[in-house]
């Protein structure tokens, strides 16, 4: 297997763009499956990649999905991730080992709110991408506005390199602006590629849309745009080579259009893959020597260097772990011994695999640049495994804080004994899925990423360990913070026979716009010993673990000491690590402490005869509408709503609209709680605590 001719893509979109049908067609086309079964499909079957029981019911992605197919003489690693915001962690993390990606579009909603967020990530790991303008068939759809709408809401240099022939029910295939050839898709299933003389009505189309691609890629070859201005034929070779760089350098979109379900639209953009996307050898890879003082070293993707892996994904199945690995430099073999730099354990590479969805066949070996899959490792998700007497970290991902919690109650001691096996399994599975168990009530909670998120794993819990549970309320991340600048000035001394403790400090906390916590150390003359600033500040960081308003994390704020006193004996770490936490506790209620909610970025879309109904409920929610837009008969309204009012919210946006809307949203960020809430919220946690004090 030539390292040129591999690709890795992922296949990420809004929900219900077309992500799990596009993929389904790949495998049928590349012949890894011989039947197709839809998403949503009669025969129950369901989608290959949406392996999971729950995911057949729902008609959703939840995991990615990883598959190896091959497409003429390319060697293509396809991961199909999810669209829905609360499972956010599993495109991060398939984004981060994927050299190139398609955002696939739907041709009617075009660039919907989760479009913008899988666009944020691509940018964040600098994947380059193709845009497939999927759904060209259904009515409404423009792939044309499609294209604007990626240059003016994404910001990104889009340029069609083909043209529909028709749209809606006429929609018959495609053009190709490179070739200049018509391209029909014959046969039930769309196996028959015929090509043909463009239709005399959209020649002109055709050579308009061409001179607007050949303009845009000649930036990117000097060759190119010196046979353009001269008029002189240009060759597919040239033209290709030219978007190709564009596209590696982050510098171009290509727009390709088609239809998944109708079977249309599929082989082109397979070999476009193949044109346009990077091989694993064309992204530049860094690692951090954690022998150099975490200095950056390029990676290169050459079998006889040693082996840099990194581990993005751990599934528990029923072989035991499973962990899946992309390989950046050197060979993965089986029997040979790899270093864990995080663990600092060594290991033995037993059986390897290649991932097909649930199916997996056992390999050898694996080289540069592929994805396999290593059994019973011990190990979590972003772990860097090493050869050859590395000692490399790949940079970590992206993992955003959860943002609602909710509290099991297991009706029976076997259930609560299979609940904290699920939460072993589900919390080193997925970093944005988090339990405890709070010390003042003793109930277990979990917290996650929206409902839906939570929703799955209770369910998963029921199934897969068959666990007989309830759920508590759910339960906001309020945060705290201050609001005015207040002084301390604290001594904590402690006197037990033999040496006490003491240590004075002094200074001020005031608000910090940029970031959660600042610590400044102003102490002069030597007032409190260097050795002991840390301390101080190990002190404060311990404070705003909690509030003393509802027993939230304090955010936004600076804490600078300025003076203290230490004394010769009783002066220790601890003695100021108290100080700094008793300086704390007594400048926190005079700084006017505030209590902060989660404030989420909510987008409704839905037919506009009832968006009234919609402002409506959005209104009721204490909503802030941002903007709203409308599009023939369909119209779509951006909002923040704090999370605390979106509990529920799918089923009152289904009774208000006939079933007919639907709405995603995700963390934005946090905003002051009003007033009466706040007391209102801060008299239930005095409640609560008498409660069990009393």
């Amino acid at each position: 297997m030539s390292i040129g001719k591999m690709r890795n893509i992922g296949i990420s979109a809004h929900i219900d763009s077309g992500k799990t049908t596009l993929s389904e067609r790949i495998l049928f086309y590349s012949k890894k499956i011989h039947a197709i079964h839809e998403v949503r499909g009669k025969d129950g079957v369901g989608a290959t990649m949406d392996h999971m029981d729950l995911e057949r019911e729902r008609g959703i992605t939840i995991q990615s999905a990883a598959t190896q197919v091959t497409w003429k003489d390319y060697t293509i690693n396809l991961i199909d991730t999810p669209g829905h915001v609360d499972f956010t962690i599993e495109v991060e993390r398939s984004l981060r080992v994927l050299d190139g990606a398609i955002l696939v579009l739907c041709a009617v909603g075009g660039v919907q709110s989760q479009s913008i967020t899988v666009d944020r990530q691509l940018k964040r790991y600098h994947v380059p991408r193709i845009a497939f303008v999927n759904k060209c068939d259904r009515t409404g759809a423009n792939p044309f506005k499609v294209r604007r709408q990626l240059v003016e809401k994404l910001g990104l240099n889009a340029v069609m390199i083909q043209i529909p022939i028709g749209l809606e029910d006429k929609f018959e295939g495609v053009i190709d602006l490179i070739t200049m050839k018509a391209l029909y898709f014959d046969g039930p299933q769309g196996t028959e590629l015929r090509q043909a003389e463009i239709p005399s009505h959209l020649i002109d189309e055709a050579e308009a849309h061409r001179e607007e691609l050949i303009d845009a890629a000649s930036l990117f070859s000097d060759e190119l745009s010196d046979k353009f201005l001269a008029a002189e034929p240009i060759s597919d070779e040239l033209l290709r080579g030219a978007i190709r760089k564009g596209t590696i350098t982050e510098a171009l979109v290509p727009v390709m259009v088609g239809s998944a379900y109708k079977f249309k639209g599929i082989q082109p953009l397979l070999d476009g893959a193949g044109y346009y996307l990077p091989d694993p050898r064309e992204v530049k890879n860094l690692a951090l020597d954690l022998d150099a003082g975490e200095a950056e070293r390029e990676l290169n993707s050459d079998e006889k260097s040693p082996t840099v892996a990194l581990g993005f994904k751990l599934e528990d199945g029923q072989y035991g772990q499973l962990t899946l690995v992309r390989i950046y430099q050197g060979v993965i073999k089986k029997g040979e011994e790899l270093l864990n730099t995080r663990s600092r354990k060594k290991f033995k590479v037993g059986r390897l695999v290649r991932l097909h969805a649930d199916n997996m066949e056992d390999i050898n070996e694996g080289g540069p640049g592929d994805i396999v899959a290593l059994f019973g490792i011990e190990c979590a998700s972003g772990d860097t495994f090493c050869g050859g007497g590395l000692n490399y970290a790949m940079t970590s991902m992206y993992v955003p804080e959860p943002v609602i919690s909710l509290a099991l109650l297991p009706k029976d001691k076997k259930s609560s004994d299979q609940i904290s096996k699920a939460l072993g399994r589900f919390t080193k599975e997925d970093p944005t899925f988090r339990s405890y168990v709070d010390s003042e009530s003793n109930q277990c909670i979990i917290q996650g990423m929206g409902e839906l998120h939570l929703e799955v794993y209770i369910e998963r819990m029921r199934r897969e360990y068959r666990a007989d549970l309830d759920t508590g309320m759910p339960q906001v991340a309020y945060r705290e913070t201050i609001s005015q600048r207040a002084e301390f000035n604290y001594t904590h001394r402690k006197q037990t026979g033999g040496a006490g403790q003491y240590g004075r400090v002094a200074g001020y906390m005031e608000p910090y716009s940029e970031g959660d916590y600042d610590f400044v150390d102003q102490i002069r003359g030597g007032a409190i010993p260097t050795e002991f600033i840390p301390s101080c500040d190990k002190g404060f960081r311990e404070a705003i673990k909690m509030g003393s308003l509802i027993g939230f994390p304090v955010v936004n704020i600076r804490c600078l000491i300025n003076d203290g006193q230490s004394h010769p004996v009783d002066s220790s770490d601890i003695a100021f690590q108290a100080a700094a936490l008793g300086a704390f506790r007594e400048a926190y209620d005079k700084a006017r402490p505030i209590i902060l909610e989660p404030i989420m970025k909510v987008s409704v879309e839905g037919p506009t005869e009832f968006q009234g109904n919609m402002y409506a409920s959005i209104n009721q929610r204490r909503g802030i509408i941002s903007s709203s837009t409308e599009d023939g008969t369909s119209s779509r309204i951006e909002a923040e709503v704090p999370l605390s009012e979106m509990f529920g919210y799918a089923t009152v946006l289904r009774s208000l609209t006939q079933g007919k809307a639907e709405f995603t949203m995700e963390f934005e960020k946090y905003g002051k709680l009003p007033q009466g809430l706040s007391e209102e919220l801060i008299k239930s946690g005095e409640d609560k605590r008498r409660r069990q004090h009393g």
